[in-house]
């Protein structure tokens, strides 16, 4: 029989399949066992060392055009030019490797889950072994605290609890039971006959044999999707690389075009050349891929201050094409906290507010509720099952401490839950009374039951009684409540067996739940509004996971909702048609969970998921933005993700996501001020070939321009402040390419102004006779241009509008550009000549026309936006 289907056998069954009896296996077995299943661990793909991941970052048309103009550079003896590109695109590799090696642990946590000592009974006796020697056939002891080591069947369970919330994301321990269970397709978190590697064990004891070790167990799987999972390129990693590669062909046909023009106008090979390999190099923006880093990086910084952590530099900006969420529910949208929301007592519903502690029946309720009851708060930690919990705090609310409560009444007897009877019961003296109080399942309890407590005492139980605690179980169950009941009745003895659970007097029901964060509903509406749609997709049970999708509202029509089971049906194509139309996953795998993600990337989507447990790792690893909860979140799901949430807040993943955009708009706005300023230079090289002009530009004027008075600005640029209006948009069309008709003519309108100005400037320059002073007024025109466009490429509006000293980097960046090139120009530097006071002011003055021109285009022609 498949492994999956372990809990459909009886335990003897089992047994006889994989041939064990009840003393164990022989250390003969063992070893041959080994051999044919191998050791309990779980194994790695092959990884690429550092070495090759930091030579795959200069795989890009870009980065490669760059090293071709530095080595021919270098042949030709300009080795300042050649060093400096050299060490720009080495630094950017760096930079991209680190981070790439920061990414690849997500195995190795999944490895720390693993328990490193386990119990096995082995030929009759009880022995501890490295976890790693388990093998399938062996018989799992299994005690409170213990961590599992291997999937198995229980085969014995003494009220054995297993907490597998990293596994399915329940916050509740399972009870689990010995007996089989015939339904097919259980989910995960149903198989309540079964323990799985990873979990561990929160109360009781049992043993259980082993079905599956290593990366054949469930954690092995997920181990396995984890290996397999493709992490995204981002949206702006994809446009950069479409830009580049379009950008490098077109600048490589226009130096041909030069290269050509100058050699039919005479001038020599090796001057042509060089100039075209110049032009090559002031051209492509080599700061580009530095520039874009240090903005993110900046970003980054700002968003750890919103309790926004990025493991991943580019996934910032995409976080602003998000137009899909998908997040669990436990613990994300939920407190992962069990807590008591409703009460039936007499023949009233109360919310858990409304007790009064002086009526007789609300503290009897509540008393009962702390004595029947294991768990405890002691120093501000809270210890015991989530359910019990519950009821602790209830009665914390009401100023009762458990132990205080307890100290009072002292418990003389008791028979622990189990999960076949689904009941508790403990003897409590009270004065010189014995009182044996009940809580447990309303269905069990309810035929066990002859009276019902009422304000004015007990009273013989009837069929509107029976109704009542009915219909009130029904109307909670349907708002995802889990009910407990509570009972009593006087006993002659403390000595109390499951014969004496009987003639109970009912107290009343509690009705709890995991409730939403109090910010999940107001997060959702944003997400809402900013045109990205939630999904919740959780391990939990339908009826609470709609409940809760409900109330903090990404559920409006319950046929929005379905279960993993169903998915299991539906083919990739199927759920693909059908993921559009469906807001609440419910009883889902993490297989499930990938299908999900690939469903809605297939449609076109960016899709962020969010997760805490182990469960969540590979789904979190295949979206374009894996967020993990910094506080309940498992360590796999922080190195598979690409966002961590300090605080586990929700409505973070929304600031986060306003953030993303603003950087990429910022990004995009560097790159604008970049391209256009060397479009200006481009337009003016090209005039003076067509009209057989001097060179413009010296090379060391070209490369004082690209990598000190271009890349302090860009970055000024990129950080822009946050514009909180972005949030009113629609996610970004990541098939939209970034060099756009718009964009593209944009560049061509302000790369123009620039280039005119600065052709002014030469041909006033080349009329006092000297060509050095030409091209010197032909470079400081330029530079000085480009430095008053970096206030023009701020933002798509006027600097009137969005309030002209509202980003003061951009002032500074503006000052020390000023500065070095007046230094340049007093001093004559970089083959420069030393200008006059009247060419300085003509310089400054033609400068200073571009800024004037574009801002007037903005104010006046691009109202609209």
């Amino acid at each position: 029989m498949n492994a999956t289907e372990y809990y459909r056998e009886s335990v003897q069954e089992v047994m006889k399949e994989l041939d064990v009896t009840d003393h164990g296996l022989t250390d003969y077995e063992v070893r041959m066992r080994q051999r044919k299943y191998g050791y309990n661990e779980l194994k790695e793909g092959k990884k690429k060392n550092a070495a090759q991941i930091f030579l795959e970052q200069f795989n890009d048309f870009l980065v490669i055009i760059l090293i071709v103009a530095a080595i021919i550079s270098m042949f030709l003896g300009d080795i300042d030019s050649s060093i400096v590109i050299i060490v720009v695109i080495t630094l950017n590799a760096i930079l991209g490797t680190v981070q790439h090696i920061k990414a690849e642990k997500s195995l190795n946590s999944l490895k720390e889950l693993a328990a490193p000592i386990s119990k096995v009974l082995r030929e009759g006796r009880v022995v501890e072994i490295p976890s790693k020697e388990v093998v399938v056939g062996d018989i799992l002891i299994l005690e409170a605290g213990d961590f599992i080591s291997a999937d198995g069947r229980v085969t014995e369970s003494y009220n054995l609890q297993i907490n597998e919330s990293s596994l399915t994301g329940e916050s509740l321990a399972i009870h689990k039971m010995v007996s089989s269970i015939q339904e097919e397709e259980l989910a995960l978190g149903d198989r309540k006959n079964m323990v799985f590697s990873g979990s561990f064990v929160t109360n009781g004891r049992g043993q259980a044999i082993v079905t599956s070790i290593g990366m054949n167990t469930e954690i092995g799987k997920i181990a396995s999707l984890l290996d397999s999972a493709k992490e995204k390129k981002t949206p702006l990693q994809v446009s950069l690389e479409q830009f580049g590669k379009r950008l490098a062909i077109g600048i490589i046909i226009l130096c041909i075009i030069i290269f050509a023009l100058d050699l039919i106008r005479g001038r020599e090979l090796i001057d042509s050349f060089m100039f075209a390999v110049s032009l090559a190099v002031a051209a492509i923006p080599e700061a580009l891929s530095s520039i874009v880093t240090i903005v993110l990086a900046f970003g980054t910084q700002n968003m750890a201050k919103e309790n926004a952590i990025m493991r991943k530099l580019h996934a910032v900006e995409s976080l602003g094409s998000v137009s899909i969420i998908c997040s669990d529910k436990t613990g994300t949208l939920t407190q992962n906290k069990m807590t008591v929301q409703k009460l039936l007592l007499g023949n009233e519903i109360l919310s858990h507010d409304q007790l009064h502690l002086n009526n007789l029946l609300h503290r009897k309720l509540v008393n009962m509720a702390l004595l029947c009851n294991d768990a405890i708060i002691a120093e501000g930690k809270q210890i015991g099952d989530p359910t019990e919990l519950a009821l602790v705090n209830l009665g914390q609310e009401y100023q009762l401490n458990e132990q205080i409560v307890r100290g009072l009444h002292s418990r003389v007897g008791e028979i622990p839950f189990d999960s076949t009877r689904k009941l508790m019961s403990t003897v409590n003296k009270m004065g010189n009374r014995y009182v044996m109080i009940t809580k447990g399942a309303v269905d069990i309890l309810l035929p066990h039951i002859s009276k019902v407590e009422t304000p004015n005492g007990s009273v013989a139980i009837r069929k509107q009684h029976i109704d009542k605690i009915q219909d009130a179980t029904y109307s909670f169950s349907n708002e995802g409540l889990r009910v407990l009941a509570i009972a009593y009745k006087d006993v002659s003895s403390p000595k109390i067996s499951v014969h004496d659970e009987n003639n109970f007097t009912f107290v009343g029901l509690v009705a709890m739940m995991d409730p939403p964060r109090e910010e999940s509903a107001q997060a959702v509406s944003d997400c809402i509004d900013a045109g990205i749609k939630p999904v919740m997709i959780t391990g939990d049970h339908k009826i609470t996971a709609t409940a809760i999708a409900k109330q903090i509202g990404i559920l409006k029509d319950p046929s929005e909702a379905i279960e993993g089971k169903e998915i299991e049906k539906l083919s990739d194509k199927e759920l693909r048609d059908k993921v559009e139309n469906i807001s609440v996953y419910a009883r889902v795998s993490p297989e499930h969970k990938i299908r999900i993600v690939k469903a809605w990337q297939e449609k076109g989507h960016v899709v962020a998921m969010t997760g805490d447990g182990v469960n969540d790792a590979p789904a979190l690893k295949q979206s374009d933005i894996g967020v993990a909860m910094g506080k309940t979140g498992t360590e796999v799901a922080k190195d598979a993700s690409s966002m961590i949430l300090t605080d586990d807040n929700f409505l973070t993943i929304v600031k986060a996501i306003s953030n993303g955009r603003s950087i990429y708009a910022n990004i995009k706005n560097s790159i604008m001020f970049l391209l256009s300023g060397n479009a200006g230079a481009i337009f003016v090289v090209l005039f003076a070939t067509i009209f057989a002009l001097p060179v413009p530009f010296a090379p060391e004027h070209l490369l004082f321009i690209n990598l000190l008075t271009d890349s302090l600005p860009a970055i000024a640029i990129g950080l822009e402040p946050h514009n909180r209006k972005i949030m009113k948009e629609k996610p970004r069309d990541i098939h939209e390419p970034l060099l756009n008709k718009k964009f593209v003519s944009q560049v061509a309108f302000e790369g123009t102004v620039i280039g005119v100005v600065t052709v002014i400037a030469f041909q006033i320059g080349l009329s006092t006779g000297d060509p050095v002073v030409g091209t010197t007024m032909a470079f400081a025109t330029l530079c000085l241009s480009r430095l008053f466009h970096g206030f023009n490429c701020r933002s798509e509006q006027s600097i009137f509008k969005i309030g002209i000293f509202s980003n003061l980097t951009v002032w500074i960046a503006f000052l020390i550009g000023f500065t070095l090139l007046n230094l340049v120009l007093i001093t004559g530097l970089f083959e420069s000549a030393v200008l006059n006071h009247l060419q300085l002011l003509t310089v400054y003055g033609l400068a200073i026309i571009p800024l004037i021109v574009i801002q007037l285009d903005k104010l006046f022609f691009r109202r609209s936006e």
